[in-house]
């Protein structure tokens, strides 16, 4: 049975999980109490961040590194188009481009006007976040503009990293959607498999509830 610690970027994971049929539990990991409580966590990830998996004698952190081992060991999978594919190159591109160039660059820009000193919230490194964040997003505009999807006319994996990271800015209010990427996170969020994966991530879908709509 496969272990997914922890939500967040956790819901990746667990949605990719979903989209491929394979059983799973989810092990919830409060990182607001503090992980330097949680041993079992901590044992499984020493960094104390999430999300993490243990699957047997595998242990794994970084939610697009567990995607691609999740696909790559209990596929094939059509969230992964063939290497001979003229729409791999996308779809590898944009895997990875919602993870560097977009999750991360708008979550340092949250958590320092969330946490940081009142003085530091709008600092260099915090805009300089956001700058790269809209800049990378140019190119999810680029290929909305001729896709339905981020490696063309079907949805892959990529998909799943790009819609979580323009729903998280949107959420945390770093963001607003334009038109077409409504109408992508619309496309991408109607499948089965996400509202599986809504269902089982309680404390995410506690938290989009709370928030405005």
């Amino acid at each position: 049975m496969i272990t997914v610690f922890g939500e967040g970027r956790g819901f990746r994971v667990v949605w990719t999980l979903e989209e491929m049929g394979l059983a799973y539990r989810l092990r919830p990991v409060d990182m607001l109490a503090g992980v330097e409580k949680d041993t079992e966590f901590l044992a499984i990830n020493p960094s104390g961040f999430i999300p993490a998996i243990q699957d047997g004698d595998v242990i794994m952190v970084e939610s697009i590194a567990i995607m691609e081992y999740l696909m790559s060991r209990y596929g094939p999978t059509p969230l992964v188009p063939d290497a001979h594919d003229p729409a791999f190159p996308a779809y590898q591109q944009f895997l990875h481009l919602g993870e560097a160039g977009l999750a991360a660059s708008t979550f340092f820009v949250v958590v320092t006007r969330i946490l940081a000193p009142e003085a530091e919230q709008q600092n260099w490194t915090a805009g300089k976040a956001q700058a790269t964040f809209e800049n990378r997003r140019k190119l999810v505009a680029r290929q909305l503009a001729h896709s339905p999807y981020m490696a063309g006319d079907r949805f892959t994996a990529a998909d799943i990293s790009v819609t979580y990271a323009l729903q998280f800015a949107q959420r945390t209010g770093n963001a607003t959607l334009d038109e077409a990427e409504r109408a992508y996170v619309a496309r991408t969020t109607e499948r089965a498999a996400y509202k599986r994966a809504m269902d089982t991530c309680h404390a995410t879908r506690e938290w989009v509830a709370t928030l405005p709509k």
